[in-house]
């Protein structure tokens, strides 16, 4: 019972703070703006593992490895102690392969549901705060992923239901190969 309660802390925690680091690669990824509250909060946030680590990692054709590199850490440090806490502890060192390969899949996992809610956060207040920063904030997050979806999905009576099928598409994403490669990778462990 306690094990439960420690691995749903550190999920979440862990979690958390991966997804602002996967934040932080996406929006450099995306050129988003980081002069708003959001993006001041994540560069306070996560200035504490990139600035060092882009010393050992350097940026490469507009990718921000660092981010990425300081997200997957968190996630293998997620399914290590997840691996620990439920009992594996002589199994790690021979493991490793697949608990690092466990940690990528999750991490993948984890970018997806992040797109999906900025998806959602832009559905949302492009209906009811269309002016706001974070709309325009999250529209340059996702508005690449949707113009190839728009040309396929016209709007339909003034509604854009491209946000739709894409959440539908990160769903299906998550639901096939994201738990066909987890699937393997605890094989793997």
């Amino acid at each position: 019972m306690a094990s439960q309660a420690l691995l749903f802390l550190l999920d979440a925690l862990l979690s958390l703070v991966a997804g602002a680091f996967l934040l932080r690669f996406q929006m450099q990824l995306m050129r988003a703006p980081f002069r708003n509250p959001a993006g001041q909060f994540l560069l306070a946030v996560t200035d504490f593992a990139v600035k060092p680590l882009r010393r050992i990692i350097p940026g490469l054709m507009g990718w921000d490895w660092a981010s990425l590199a300081a997200a997957w850490t968190c996630q293998l440090a997620l399914v290590i102690a997840t691996f620990l806490l439920l009992g594996h502890t002589a199994n790690v060192p021979a493991a490793l392969g697949g608990l690092a390969f466990l940690a990528m899949v999750k991490l993948l996992a984890l970018w997806i549901n992040l797109l999906i809610w900025i998806v959602i956060i832009s559905a949302v207040l492009s209906w009811v705060q269309p002016y706001h920063w974070l709309n325009g904030l999250a529209g340059s997050l996702v508005q690449p992923l949707l113009r190839p979806v728009q040309k396929f999905i016209p709007p339909i009576g003034g509604v854009d239901l491209s946000p739709l099928a894409l959440i539908l598409f990160g769903q299906l994403l998550l639901m096939l190969p994201v738990a066909w490669l987890e699937q393997l990778a605890l094989r793997l462990t």
